[in-house]
């Protein structure tokens, strides 16, 4: 697909999402199906939907994310720090006597451990929403746990569910916990979908996706 094409899909795109508030603050550079999001927004929300719009259009190959979030109004680290405690505390599918919060400049660093996944997702998802924060990274670690033998015939199952998908065109391996995923989908969305799926299966550790996108 022409990249002024993909370019001009991916600016309507951005303007579409409800999230963004500010989308013509965000440049977008395309190369060869690789999309260069550049600009600033408000918050970390914004930055992140960004990339999420980019990801739905239709042959783009990559995001390259150098978008900055510049804050309206700076807010302190410890008080950055207790909100994401109280957010964390008040969702019952995160183990969060068993994560840790570091503030730095409004970067969160997320440490501890976690028996699913999706745990340690949604830890991510809720620290992502609070205000004042620039950036997570997520350390949080996953409890070694056998998997059971048909792990991989229930994630092919949950790929066939999703109308989303292809299934036919991905291939599941796995092994001590880890699942790789191979083939082919039409478009990074779809990728991150499969992944998400696989992460979801029970005693899962690590997804190496090593699915290709193409149009």
């Amino acid at each position: 697909m022409d990249d002024e094409i993909i370019k001009d899909n991916v600016i309507d795109e951005l303007h579409w999402e409800p999230e963004i508030l500010n989308p013509a603050a965000i440049g977008v550079a395309v190369e060869d199906g690789v999309v260069t999001l550049l600009g600033y927004v408000d918050s970390y929300v914004e930055k992140l939907a960004s990339e999420r719009a980019a990801k739905k259009v239709a042959g783009v190959q990559a995001v390259v994310q150098n978008i900055q979030v510049k804050l309206p109004v700076e807010r302190n680290d410890v008080d950055i720090a207790r909100s994401i405690r109280d957010a964390l505390e008040l969702d019952a599918t995160v183990p969060s006597e068993d994560i840790k919060v570091k503030v730095e400049h409004g970067w969160v660093t997320l440490e501890g451990d976690a028996d699913w996944s999706y745990q340690r997702t949604e830890a991510e998802r809720i620290t992502n929403r609070i205000g004042g924060v620039k950036g997570v990274t997520n350390l949080i670690l996953l409890k070694q746990r056998p998997a059971p033998t048909d792990v991989k015939s229930q994630i092919e199952k949950a790929l066939q569910r999703m109308a989303a998908i292809d299934a036919d065109r991905i291939t599941v391996e796995s092994g001590d916990g880890t699942i790789i995923l191979r083939g082919t989908v039409r478009s990074w969305a779809e990728k991150e979908e499969a992944e998400r799926a696989a992460r979801a299966a029970p005693g899962v550790v690590q997804v190496e996706n090593r699915i290709g996108v193409v149009p």
